[in-house]
C-alpha cells in the first residue's frame, strides 16, 4: 500500500524543486525558446544557466509529444510563478474546496456508495489531473452527469464492478490522449450535449426527491416512469422534518447568491440546513445524518459512524486484502467493457467542454491531449483508492477563475484542503443531514439542466435540431444516457448526411438551353454535352448527382463530365460514375472528365482498361473545348 502523503509529498517535491532549482525538472521538456525564459526564475543566473544549457536526452524528445503530461504547469511556470499568485492560487483554492465538499459527498451518495469514496475522487484526481493535465485552471472530481452512469454499475456489480470500471476508464482515457484524440471529442453536436445533459439533470433532480422528503425508498427501480410511480405511492409517508430541513437548505442556496456572494452557495444552504436539523431534535424530530445512515470499519475491528477521519490509501490492484481490487475474470472485463468506454467518453467530452469554457473565460488555450491524459492518470489513481470516476467540473473550473486562480496549483491545493477537512473535521462532517445534500443535488439538477438554453433552442433551432434535441432528452430520461446519446449522434449524422446531400446539385448544358456560368462566351458544339457536378459525391448523394442523365439525346457524340466542384468522392459514387461512363461508352459516344487530376485519376483507376483509354482528361471545361477544337 502507498500512503496518500507519498503522492502529496511527490507533489510538493516537484513544485518546490521548480522555484528552487529554476525549473530544472522541467527542463527536458521544454524548447530552447522555452529554457530561456526559464532564467527568470532561478536563484541565480549562475545556476539557471547551468541547468538550461542541459540537453534533453534524445530519447526524451518522442516522448514528450507522445506523452505531453504537465503542460499547462509548465505553461504557468514559463510565464512567471511568484509568492503573489501562490496567494491568489491559495485563496481560489480554499473557495472551490468549499463547494467542491459537499458535492462530492452528494454525488456518491446519489451513485449508492458512502460519502467517502466521492471524497477520495476529490482528494486524488484533484490533486494529481490538474498537474499532469493540460488546462491551466480545470478543476477535476466526481460530477453530477456520471450518476444516471453508475448507479446502475453500483446496483449491478457493487463496489468492485465500479472500481474495475473506473481503472479501466482511465486506461482509455490515456490512450486517446497518446493517440491525439482530444481534438476529435468535440465533434458531438450541441443539440446532443444539451439534450442529455438535460435528460440526466432530470433523472438526478428526480432521486433526490427520496431523501429531500424523506421517503423511504430503498431500491430504485429501472425505467424512470417506475421511479415517479415509486415517489408517488410514497408520498404518504412523506416525512416533515426532512422535507423542512432539504427546504431551508434548498432555499438558503438558491436566495445566497443574492445576499452572500462571496460565500458559496452549498456552505450557506447546507450550514443553515444542519442548524435546522439541530434546532428540530430537542422537539423530536430527529432526521437522517451521513452519521446515523453510513458507516465504516475500525482497524481494531470496530466500527464507527459516517464518515472515516482517515487519508485515502492507494492500494496495488489484485491486493488480497482488498476485495473490492481483486484481478476480475475475463468474463467480468467483458461486461465492465461497455460502461467503462462510456465513462471515458463521457470523462473526456465534459473535461474537454469545461477546459474550453475556461479558455473563453480566462483567455487561455488548453492542451487536449494532455488533458485526457491527465484525467486517465488521475482516474487511475482515484480508482486505487477506491474512488469513483472523475471529469473536469464546470462549475468548479469556473470558480477556480473567478476566485483569481493564477496556475493548476489552485486545483491541487483545493484537493489538499479537502483531504484536511476529512482527517480533521470528519466528525462534524457526519452531522450533515441527507435532506441537505439531497437539497444540492436539486439545485445542481437545475443549474445543469440550462432549461432556457433548451427552450430558446426549440424556438430558434432549425427543425433536424429540435428533433436531435427533444430525441437525445428523451431517450437519456426514459431509456438510459447511453441510449441517449447514440440516437442523438446517429440522428444528427443522418441529418447532416441528408443536408450535404442536399447540397450536391447536377446541371445540363446543350447548345443554347440550360447553359452553365463557366460556358459563358464559350461555344459548345452542337453534338457536345456538358454534364456539370456540384458537391461531394457518396453514398447519399448519387441518386440525386446522377438523376438527370437521361437528358442525353441521341445527337449527342461526346459527353463532357465535370467535376471542377466535387470536393470528394467516396466509393459509391465511384462505383456510380463508373456505371455512367460505361453506359455512354456503350452507345458509341466519346467521354471526356475534366477536374483536378487527383479526382480525375481516381476515377479513372475504378474503370476498366479498355474504357479507361477512351477517355480524355482536362483540368477544365474551356480546356476540354480547346482540345476538342483542337482535335
Amino acid at each position: 500500500m502507498l500512503a496518500t502523503g507519498l503522492a502529496v509529498g511527490l507533489a510538493v517535491a516537484a513544485i518546490w524543486s521548480l522555484r528552487g532549482l529554476g525549473g530544472f525538472p522541467l527542463f527536458l521538456w521544454a524548447s530552447p525558446l522555452e529554457k530561456s525564459m526559464l532564467l527568470a526564475f532561478g536563484p541565480s543566473q549562475a545556476v539557471s544557466k547551468a541547468f538550461c544549457s542541459l540537453q534533453p536526452p534524445p530519447l526524451l524528445k518522442p516522448l514528450r509529444d507522445v506523452l505531453p503530461v504537465g503542460s499547462a504547469l509548465a505553461e504557468a511556470w514559463r510565464r512567471g510563478y511568484t509568492w503573489a499568485d501562490w496567494r491568489k492560487d491559495a485563496a481560489a483554492a480554499l473557495t472551490v474546496s468549499l463547494v467542491a465538499l459537499p458535492l462530492a459527498m452528494a454525488l456518491a451518495i446519489a451513485v449508492g456508495l458512502p460519502p467517502q469514496h466521492g471524497l477520495y475522487t476529490a482528494i486524488i484526481a484533484g490533486l494529481v489531473s490538474p498537474l499532469l493535465g493540460g488546462s491551466r485552471f480545470q478543476v477535476s472530481g466526481p460530477t453530477a452527469a456520471f450518476v444516471v452512469i453508475l448507479a446502475p454499475i453500483v446496483s449491478e456489480h457493487g463496489l468492485r464492478g465500479l472500481i474495475w470500471t473506473t481503472l479501466l476508464a482511465g486506461v482509455i482515457l490515456i490512450v486517446l490522449g497518446m493517440a491525439k484524440f482530444g481534438r476529435y471529442i468535440n465533434y458531438v453536436p450541441y443539440p446532443v450535449t444539451t439534450g442529455f445533459t438535460a435528460g440526466i439533470a432530470v433523472v438526478i433532480g428526480t432521486l433526490a426527491l427520496n431523501d429531500f422528503l424523506g421517503l423511504g425508498i430503498q431500491t430504485w427501480s429501472e425505467h424512470y416512469v417506475s421511479k415517479l410511480g415509486q415517489i408517488g405511492s410514497r408520498l404518504p409517508s412523506l416525512q416533515p422534518g426532512e422535507a423542512l430541513v432539504g427546504g431551508v437548505a434548498l432555499l438558503s442556496m438558491a436566495l445566497s447568491q443574492r445576499w452572500l456572494r462571496r460565500v458559496p452557495g452549498p456552505v450557506v444552504g447546507i450550514g443553515l440546513g444542519t442548524l435546522c436539523a439541530q434546532l428540530l431534535a430537542p422537539l423530536g424530530i430527529h432526521v437522517a445524518t451521513i452519521g446515523n445512515r453510513f458507516h465504516y470499519a475500525l482497524p481494531d475491528g470496530g466500527t464507527g459512524n459516517g464518515i472515516p477521519p482517515f487519508a485515502p490509501i492507494l492500494h496495488w490492484p489484485g491486493s488480497a486484502a482488498i476485495e473490492w481490487l481483486a484481478w476480475p475474470t475475463w468474463a467480468e472485463l467483458q461486461v465492465l467493457a461497455v460502461p467503462a468506454l462510456v465513462v471515458a467518453a463521457l470523462a473526456a467530452l465534459e473535461s474537454l467542454l469545461s477546459a474550453a469554457v475556461a479558455d473563453g473565460m480566462a483567455g487561455t488555450r488548453h492542451n487536449p491531449n494532455a488533458e485526457l491524459i491527465g484525467l486517465g492518470i488521475g482516474n487511475l489513481l482515484s480508482g486505487l483508492a477506491g474512488g469513483i470516476p472523475a471529469t473536469g467540473a464546470i462549475a468548479r473550473t469556473a470558480t477556480n477563475i473567478q476566485s483569481g486562480a493564477r496556475s493548476p496549483l489552485a486545483a491541487s491545493m483545493h484537493a489538499l484542503l479537502i483531504l484536511v477537512y476529512v482527517v480533521l473535521l470528519a466528525p462534524w462532517m457526519s452531522a450533515i443531514p441527507m435532506a441537505t445534500l439531497a437539497a444540492l443535488l436539486i439545485m445542481v439538477a437545475y443549474r445543469m439542466s440550462h432549461w432556457r438554453q433548451f427552450v430558446h433552442m426549440v424556438q430558434v433551432a432549425p427543425r433536424s435540431d429540435t428533433w436531435v434535441l427533444v430525441a437525445c432528452f428523451g431517450f437519456t430520461v426514459f431509456v438510459d444516457m447511453v441510449a441517449g446519446v447514440a440516437v442523438g449522434v446517429v440522428l444528427a449524422s443522418f441529418l447532416l448526411v441528408k443536408r450535404l446531400a442536399d447540397l450536391t446539385q447536377a446541371n445540363v448544358s446543350h447548345g443554347t438551353s440550360g447553359r452553365h456560368k463557366k460556358l459563358d462566351n464559350l461555344d459548345l458544339p452542337e453534338d457536345t454535352m456538358v454534364y456539370h457536378l456540384n458537391g461531394s459525391l457518396f453514398f447519399a448523394s448519387v441518386e440525386r448527382a446522377f438523376e438527370r442523365t437521361g437528358y442525353l439525346r441521341d445527337a449527342i457524340q461526346t459527353l463532357i463530365i465535370d467535376v471542377e466542384e466535387v470536393p470528394f468522392i467516396d466509393m459509391t459514387g465511384l462505383v456510380a460514375m463508373r456505371t455512367m461512363i460505361l453506359d455512354v461508352q456503350a452507345k458509341g459516344r466519346a467521354v471526356v472528365l475534366c477536374g483536378s487530376p487527383p479526382l480525375v485519376q481516381q476515377v479513372l483507376k475504378e474503370l476498366p482498361e479498355a474504357s479507361r483509354a477512351q477517355v480524355r482528361s482536362a483540368p477544365s471545361v474551356q480546356a476540354t473545348l480547346k482540345m476538342l477544337r483542337v482535335a
